[in-house]
């Protein structure tokens, strides 16, 4: 009967399986299922918000309405410099802003690249980095302490003959216990030592046994040298211990990616710096044009209101098409004076946005600095050697070439053969104790009461061995791959450093060009300024007598307009020029008077540091000067390399003969009108107080550079005021 089981169980397997097929079938549940897709319905499809607290800035929260020509709030104006701008962005910058030179439409740059807006954590967590960071690399040289502790009851029945019995048991019965302790470190020459104690215990009923029990002690001393792959300081300092070929992280290399996190983070500072400079001088800008707006459209409105006296009362000269040209022209400078004052709040709330303010906040900022009038002459030849030495790009790619430099050498290590010099060094000990002061007497036949740690002490017992183990791959092929990627990884940074520079050359010509350029443009447009005004006064004067028709008059006042704006963008591409040269020759942190820090630390970690230093300065130096590389630094980079010597302001020098230049007009106090900005000042905002959190990197503005705050030289004939800025 218990054969035919299995034999019916078969056949109704075979059966099953013909009649279903062999298509998959659902499961079957006893539970009645209503609506099989209720999970994925109500769980998987939903969009769900993130259980996240976060503390949300002042400056959102207390957001007013933006200004706008349908909104005629009360406006306060804030009469702000540009050293302040500066130092509110840098104080108020934890992630760095970008327009990238642009200061039309919103910004967007963090909302769609949060992970590539730098922030001011980007050293410290670069330097912290637990995988490829310079304290990761420097972990694998700690010593190491492992401890283990295990217990064992063993009861084997044995097939022992009677007439053994007396030395051999039936039934073996031990009670083992292990212990082991070990300390181990890495040298920086590549070589491990270690230092391990054992201590074995076993009980057991073997007759043979002098004690029922025994305590084996043991001290072992165990090296391990590499003689060509893996050995030296260098290698060891480039790859780090345990490195495959092209798998580096050594402290060499882990410090190098700490400074290209902060050739990172110093972009970032002049970036923001940059575009600050940028937007403040185009709201000036904005000012400017519509000023000259402005007083084209007034200018515009009084021609319209005399004529349209002369319309109403049917008077020469008040002729309907001429009441109609008058008027055509004076809307036309209103529709233009309205896109201005809009243009000028959009550029007003970008500059509020590099600063890191409200978009608006009841206050509308005037830029209080003038622009440079003055000629800034820049020696080409310094220039370009200033800017191949300092800038930030280049020296970024230099520690890449570096970078690859040393993975060349660790490279070229794996061609050798594995050559291990191994020793080893052990003391012993046996007892029935491990209390008590005895020893194992060598001498005597019959084991006495004995300690086994006293005779691990005395030394009796000692063993020692010494090797050579050699082990290397035949033809090397991973090893020589690895030696011609770092060979082509090494060539491609070079040449992109070689290319790097020359498009540095590319660049500083452009803006010195730019420069130039835009001075004479500055003085071209300022006499075409002065002779539209000398146009329109002359037209005027005309029209009067009746000697010129209105259409003149007309397009004299629109001249006019555009010669006062043209001439002003043409004076602010001028300094905004400067401010290029400095940004690509790498001094403009420098000409704003900012340098770099790091922020403020905990209190232990200070106290952790004096500790450090204290040890250091209380033990005995090593100098591992033999070892190669000798130098991958320079040295630390000197921010601002000094101001003595720096600028020479007032020294004047002949020049060719130029046109007729005259005196620039003292800016109006408020170019807008008081209709529509009032013109009284109010006091600057309270300061935003700095916070710096652990390790974190922070620009700070210092005193501002004597160019930024030179005078403002007047162009005279025949004579030319420089400005000279020498490396």
């Amino acid at each position: 009967m218990s054969r035919q089981a299995p034999i019916i169980g078969l056949v109704a397997t075979a059966i099953f399986t013909v009649l279903s097929g062999c298509q998959p079938q659902q499961p079957f549940y006893l539970k009645k299922i209503d609506d099989e897709y209720l999970h994925y319905k109500g769980v998987a499809t939903e969009i769900e918000y993130p259980d996240v607290e976060s503390e949300r800035l002042g400056d959102v929260d207390n957001a007013q309405a933006p200004f706008s020509l349908l909104r005629k709030d009360d406006r306060e104006r804030w009469d702000l410099t540009l050293e302040e701008a500066v130092r509110i962005a840098l104080t108020n910058n934890k992630v760095m802003r970008n327009i990238s030179g642009q200061v039309q439409g919103p910004p967007d740059f963090i909302a769609r690249n949060p992970e590539l807006a730098p922030t001011i954590y980007d050293p410290a967590i670069a330097e912290s980095n637990p995988r490829i960071g310079p304290e990761a690399a420097l972990s694998a040289f700690d010593a190491q302490v492992s401890a283990s502790m295990t217990w064992e009851k063993l009861d084997q029945p044995q097939n022992v003959s009677p007439f053994y019995t007396m030395i051999y048991p039936n039934v073996a019965r031990d009670d083992l216990g292990t212990f082991q302790a070990k300390i181990s470190k890495i040298a920086a020459t590549g070589g491990q030592f270690s230092l391990t104690h054992n201590v074995a215990y076993d009980l057991s009923n073997r007759p043979s046994r002098s004690w029922p029990s025994d305590w084996n002690v043991n001290l072992v001393g165990e090296v391990r040298q590499p003689l060509l792959q893996g050995a030296g300081v260098q290698f060891n300092r480039i790859a780090g211990p345990g490195a495959t070929p092209g798998n580096f992280n050594g402290v060499m290399l882990a410090r190098i990616n700490t400074d290209i996190a902060l050739a990172d983070f110093e972009a970032a500072v002049r970036n923001l710096v940059s575009d600050v400079e940028i937007a403040y001088w185009e709201l000036y800008f904005q000012y400017r044009s519509l000023d000259a707006v402005i007083a084209g459209r007034d200018s515009a409105l009084q021609t319209w209101r005399k004529i349209k006296i002369l319309f109403d009362h049917g008077a020469k000269g008040g002729e309907a098409e001429k009441e109609a040209q008058a008027r055509e022209q004076y809307f036309l400078f209103r529709s233009t004076a309205e896109k201005s004052l809009n243009n000028l709040y959009a550029t007003e709330a970008k500059l509020r946005y590099m600063l890191g303010l409200a978009a608006t906040d009841g206050r509308l900022i005037r830029p209080a600095d003038e622009p440079t009038t003055a000629k800034v002459v820049f020696d080409w030849h310094d220039v370009l050697d200033e800017g191949l030495v300092r800038s930030v790009e280049l020296r970024e790619q230099k520690w890449l070439v570096k970078r690859r430099e040393l993975e060349m050498i660790a490279a070229k290590n794996f061609l050798l053969p594995r050559v291990d010099l191994v020793g080893q060094y052990r003391w012993l000990g046996i007892g029935n104790r491990i209390d008590g002061n005895s020893f194992w007497d060598q001498t005597s036949l019959v084991a006495q009461d004995t300690n086994a740690y006293g005779t691990l002490a005395h030394g009796d017992f000692q063993e020692w061995q010494m090797g050579v183990q050699a082990s290397m791959p035949l033809g090397f092929r991973r090893e020589m791959a690895g030696v011609r990627n770092a060979q082509l990884s090494l060539a491609r940074e070079r040449v992109r450093l070689q290319e790097a520079e020359l498009e540095l050359s590319h660049q500083l010509a452009y803006a010195i060009r730019e420069l130039e350029a835009n001075y004479v443009l500055s003085e071209t447009n300022f006499n075409r300024r002065i002779a539209a005004q000398r146009q329109v006064d002359a037209v005027a004067a005309a029209y009067e007598t009746d000697t010129i028709t209105l259409d003149v008059l007309l397009n004299a006042q629109q001249a006019l307009a555009q010669a006062e704006s043209d001439y002003f963008r043409s004076l602010v591409d001028y300094n905004k020029s400067i401010t290029e040269v400095h940004y690509r020759k790498g001094s403009l942190l420098e000409y704003n008077g900012v340098y770099l820090a790091e922020g403020p630390w905990p209190a232990k970690a200070y106290f952790d540091a004096r500790r450090r230093a204290r040890g250091r300065a209380a033990s005995t130096y090593m100098d591992y000067g033999f070892t190669q590389p000798r130098v991958i630094s320079r040295g630390p980079i000197e921010q601002h390399v000094g101001f003595d010597g720096l600028i020479e302001e007032g020294l004047l020098e002949p020049t060719p003969a130029q046109p007729e230049r005259e005196m620039i007009p003292t800016p109006a106090p408020d170019p807008v009108p008081a209709d529509e900005i009032p013109a009284e000042p109010v006091p600057l905002a309270p300061e935003p107080e700095a916070s710096a959190a652990s390790g974190q990197w922070k620009a700070v503005a210092g005193r501002p550079s004597p160019s930024r705050t030179g005078p403002q030289l007047v162009p005279t004939a025949g004579w030319s005021a420089v400005e000279r800025i020498r490396r």
